[in-house]
């Protein structure tokens, strides 16, 4: 009776409001936390320049550092300089003078186009060195049927099928000078948004894993310790240290290269190799490259060393072929290389720009004599987001070891005797690096939309299924799938198809264009409301700190 009293006299609702007080009173005591803020739980704000790099295009390191990180973007170019002679001089009839030649002239014009794209071209910290997408049409020429009758000796038949080359490309460079500098390229890629450079710059990357890994097994076991060293360097000790010092990531590439480099010569001096096969024997053995002693001492490239061009109108369309690739690839590569150095998205006039200087640097390629074209290195795109250095004096820096190591030949060559299976543990790093800047732009789109789930999931599984069924077919039968009696013809379609990247950022592209509504929710699912200021050179302020031409040459060459 006395509890029902005070109930009747104490009402329930109050003795409520009291319980929550007190749990209230107990909460700000130090028991349960507050509850969160709204803006904890919203995902992480898009960023139009990437967050977080030590120092962007504008801004250079000291001096000292700078040579360092100039020094570690040549040597990491290095690996497909000596990969791709490696490859085709064999094929061509040459020896290793032939090759130690041809790494030079490949290095020479390298520097020189790695110079002309940071002064005249997008002016972004990008490496402009031979490209493996010109290789099976280089090997097309080669098995042409007009060399295969040369009796000769071999240094003839190697300067003949230089000189078919040098023809080849000196015609398909006109491909790329005429789409950069004439601002077709630039209408084209206004249809680019967010959505489809996702496919194309992560491709990119990811699309190159047959050097990654594949290469890495063909000597594991200093190909293995390369990648071990580099993820201890780059990620494992900078943690331990919790940031107090950036050496170790910055010049990652240095300290794990020169401990493995040191670590296969012990294995090749103390006879860890003597009774393997010639493949472990070449994969392996840091003296068996073959270019150290047929270097010469000092050596400067000039235009038509091998003699005067020749030109067969079907080559030259093949190499055509594989010029538009590589523009393609490029593009890919030149977007992810302004995300690392922390630029705003390329205004297009800008990348036409760079793709008509592109252009130049293939026409060097023939005048002097590469046997293979250029385009912009993935590897060292993936370097600047290792490094977190965006510089452009330190990618100049890096065109000067290029140029002096190229003339001072037996220099140069000591360098490039490193073991590929080392080049390759660096490959595994620096694409998925320029892969994962291709994911980086997810953050532009609406990924809760059907459409933009259909269209990265469709493009980016068959710019992987398609190259890969053209790459397995001609691995098999030694030809691709289009097998006509006209080589070039097989070249024009075979190429584009065994390319992941152009596959993908092409069909992502079509597909985002023919699909769309022209509707404001269609527009900012794709993110193109966040590349709208950058459409033309003049709509954001930044483009002029990042992207003008120097000696006030944006008066006489204004972009739009």
């Amino acid at each position: 009776m006395l509890l029902l009293l005070l109930l009747s006299t104490f009402p329930l609702r109050g003795l409520v409001s009291v319980i929550k007080v007190k749990r209230e009173n107990r909460g700000m005591a130090g028991g349960a936390a507050p509850p969160p803020k709204q803006d904890d739980q919203q995902p992480h704000p898009a960023k139009d320049q990437l967050p977080n790099v030590s120092y962007c295009i504008t801004s250079p390191p000291p001096w000292p550092e700078a040579i360092l990180l100039g020094f570690q973007h040549y040597l990491v170019m290095l690996g497909t300089t000596v990969l791709i002679p490696t490859t085709l001089v064999p094929q061509m009839g040459g020896g290793n003078e032939e090759k130690a030649k041809m790494i030079q002239t490949l290095l020479f014009v390298a520097g020189l186009n790695t110079l002309t794209q940071t002064l005249f071209g997008t002016r972004l910290p990008a490496v402009v060195g031979g490209s493996y997408t010109f290789v099976p049409t280089t090997i097309s020429i080669i098995l042409a049927g007009r060399y295969s009758d040369i009796v000769d000796p071999q240094e003839v038949k190697f300067e003949r099928i230089m000189r078919g080359t040098q023809g080849a490309l000196i015609v398909a460079s006109t491909l790329q000078i005429v789409l950069g500098f004439s601002g077709l390229w630039r209408n084209i890629t206004r249809f680019m948004s967010p959505l489809s450079a996702v496919p194309l710059v992560a491709l990119t990357g990811y699309g190159l894993y047959e050097f990654g890994f594949p290469l890495v097994a063909k000597c594991v076991e200093i190909g293995l310790p390369q990648i071990i060293m580099l993820l201890i360097f780059s990620q494992y000790i900078p943690t331990l240290m919790k940031g107090k010092s950036q050496v170790y990531d910055r010049f990652a590439v240095l300290f794990s290269v020169v401990i493995v480099w040191i670590y296969a010569h012990l294995l090749t001096v103390a006879g860890a190799y003597k009774n393997a096969s010639d493949k472990t024997q070449q994969s392996c053995r840091t003296d068996r490259a073959g270019i150290i002693g047929a270097a010469p001492w000092i050596r400067v490239p000039y235009p038509f060393q091998w003699g005067a061009p020749t030109f067969d109108a079907g080559e030259a369309f093949a190499m055509m072929a594989a010029s538009f690739v590589a523009l393609v690839e490029s593009t890919g590569a030149l977007i992810a290389v302004a995300r690392y150095a922390s630029a705003t998205p390329m205004p297009h006039s800008v990348l036409s720009r760079g793709i008509g200087w592109q252009g130049v640097g293939i026409l060097l390629s023939g005048i002097f004599g590469t046997g293979n074209g250029s385009s912009v290195s993935v590897e060292n795109a993936g370097l600047l987001g290792l490094t977190r250095v965006g510089s452009r004096r330190v990618v100049q820096i890096s065109a000067g070891f290029m140029i002096f190591f190229s003339i001072l030949g037996k220099f140069g060559a000591v360098f490039a005797s490193i073991p590929a299976p080392i080049v390759a543990g660096l490959y595994c790093l620096f694409f998925a690096y320029v892969g994962s800047a291709g994911l980086g732009f997810l953050q532009f789109c609406n990924l809760n939309s059907f459409r933009v789930k259909f269209i990265l999931g469709f493009s980016i599984f068959m710019g992987l299924s398609i190259p890969q069924y053209f790459n397995e077919y001609t691995a098999i039968r030694s030809y691709g799938p289009v097998h006509t009696k006209a080589r070039w013809w097989n070249d024009m379609v075979n190429v584009p198809f065994s390319s992941e990247a152009f596959v993908g950022g092409l069909l992502a592209m079509f597909l985002d264009v023919t699909l769309r509504q022209k509707d404001t929710a269609t527009r900012k699912d794709r993110g193109m409301h966040w590349w709208d200021k950058y459409r033309s050179y003049k709509t954001d302020a930044r483009s002029e700190e990042f992207y003008s031409l120097p000696f006030n040459l944006n008066k006489f060459f204004p972009s739009v």
